[in-house]
């Protein structure tokens, strides 16, 4: 499986676009940035569709034509921009590479690809994407995949998590939540099978300690989930464990993130970041 970040940021970005910090003023001159959360699968399966898909687009060389299905994890607008969907089709958009697309998300998800897409969407673009709305703790089948999802500690209603499947490879994605609840810890265990090969983690506070309660995670509630997925068979040695999903306000420079390699033994993704699973 090949899988590829091509977003590595909060919702802000880095720099963030109001921001005028240090670190975002030196993130602006060395060209150091990071855009929306986004992971594509094997070119096809996109975690996520972030208003700088486009941008993916043109920076990585990503064919977003490709792309055949998305998940969206919650309706936040980092993390599912449904107006640049109308321009997929039409004359907007010739020769695509697969014309058909299937969304899956929640009901709020499902709400603002409406909303998004009401006063501009074509009619030929509009038969070709369709929108499955699903919920937590249920499983899925498309196209040689499998995906069961899990409830996200995070603000919008009934937000997911992935654990996806293909060919034997095995991905975890826990980006943008807090700490794994317990009743999701509870499906995973049931799920059972083997270890990931991959766990995405949310690390929006990097050093910063992780509030209880809270919606994001830093490097403390990051290692204490690896140690449950270990605890259930969800991990292991083999695992690679990758945190994303960085907030300027924690200072993710190239100085703090090796450092949390060093110390947690994780890897920081960047944007573009490839892996072959």
């Amino acid at each position: 499986m090949r899988v590829q970040y091509l977003g590595t940021g909060a919702a802000e970005g880095i720099p963030a676009a109001f921001c005028n910090c240090e670190f975002c003023r030196d993130a602006r001159r060395s060209g150091k940035i990071r855009t929306r959360s986004q992971v594509l699968l094997d070119g096809e399966l996109s975690i996520d569709f972030p208003p700088d898909a486009y941008f993916h687009s043109v920076r990585h060389g990503t064919d977003l034509s490709a792309i055949k299905w998305i998940l969206v994890t919650h309706a936040h607008m980092d993390h599912f921009y449904a107006s640049d969907l109308i321009l997929r089709g039409y004359k907007y958009a010739r020769d695509m590479t697969e014309p058909k697309l299937l969304i899956f998300g929640n009901a709020e998800t499902e709400e603002v690809f409406r909303e998004g897409t009401v006063r501009e969407f074509k009619p030929d673009v509009e038969e070709n994407i369709r929108f499955s709305v699903i919920a937590p703790f249920t499983k899925i089948c498309f196209g040689g995949w499998r995906v069961w999802t899990l409830r996200a500690q995070h603000s919008s209603r009934e937000p997911l998590l992935f654990l996806i499947e293909k060919n034997a490879k095995r991905v975890l994605h826990l980006c943008d939540t807090g700490a794994l609840t317990e009743e999701s810890e509870r499906y995973l265990a049931e799920i059972g099978g083997p270890p990931c090969d991959l766990v995405t983690l949310d690390c929006t506070f990097l050093f910063s300690a992780t509030a209880a309660g809270a919606r994001h995670m830093g490097l403390d509630a990051d290692a204490e989930t690896l140690g449950k997925l270990v605890r259930i068979g969800l991990a292991d040695g083999h695992t690679k464990a990758v945190i994303t999903h960085f907030s300027h306000n924690a200072a993710p420079t190239e100085e703090a993130l090796a450092r949390a390699e060093r110390e947690y033994g994780f890897l920081a993704a960047y944007d573009g970041m490839q892996l072959e699973l």
